[in-house]
């Protein structure tokens, strides 16, 4: 493979990659992968990198020699795995983070980002409130405070996937949202806990659901969370257009 055949497949490949992150950003999928704050500047950089990759491609080119055998090969590896990642990202729909992810991070291990909600400012919010209260700002708040009396009469309704609890998976679980900071890689997951006992026999992990109910202190003989969220109903739903916080 020619020196200038190889540089001018890379250039395709890269237009074909900077083609899919537009594509991404024009069906809503881009925010599968990065905060929606970086939507815009991502595709200003890759339209116009893409207008350079289509310049560097057309522009007349001249022959300095070849490389060696090895470095054509390497080349051509180089090249073989960069379609590859091309084709998968036109081929293989994106998808959420799932549970999956989720057990391989611990859930609730992280400090929640500035816009949680904090004791302070739930104080001062009024009682319908609560009720907008996201899986975050509840499972901020539980991170801040265990006193029951601080959860009384306090409305929760809440969307998020089901992960299942390591201390009583048989009545416990969380309804779980990943938040992100920056981008997918740095993506945490944070859960409220649900003591519903018989659960798995009409849900399953990684179900999305809707809990509503109120908090209160925790019925499991096998430890865990000492304040849980006892539901009122629980009903599956689909996943959220958006299905990460930030």
């Amino acid at each position: 493979m020619s020196l200038r055949t190889r540089e001018g497949a890379g250039l395709l490949l890269l237009a074909v990659a900077l083609v899919c992150t537009i594509w991404l950003a024009a069906t809503g999928k881009l925010t599968l992968y990065i905060h929606p704050r970086y939507t815009i500047f991502t595709v200003v950089m890759a339209a116009i990198a893409l207008v350079l990759t289509v310049a560097a491609v057309v522009a007349p080119r001249h022959e300095h020699g070849e490389r060696p055998r090895r470095a054509g090969i390497i080349a051509v590896i180089a090249l073989g795995v960069a379609l590859a990642t091309s084709a998968a990202m036109l081929v293989v729909p994106p998808a959420t983070l799932t549970t999956a992810t989720a057990d391989q991070r611990e859930l609730n291990s992280t400090t929640i980002g500035a816009n949680a909600q904090t004791l302070d400012s739930a104080a001062q919010q009024s009682g319908a409130a609560f009720a907008r209260f996201t899986v975050a700002d509840w499972s901020s708040l539980l991170r801040q405070t265990t006193d029951p009396a601080f959860f009384d009469g306090k409305s929760v309704d809440v969307v998020g996937f089901i992960t299942r609890s390591d201390d009583d998976p048989e009545n416990l679980y969380y309804v779980s949202r990943f938040i992100v900071t920056c981008c997918a890689v740095d993506a945490q997951p944070v859960g409220v806990p649900v003591y519903q006992p018989g659960w798995a026999g009409s849900l399953a992990e990684g179900d999305w659901v809707r809990v509503t109910g109120q908090f209160g202190t925790s019925s499991s003989a096998a430890g865990g969370p000492s304040i849980v969220l006892a539901p009122d109903t629980t009903e599956s739903v689909e996943e959220p257009s958006e299905p990460y916080l930030y």
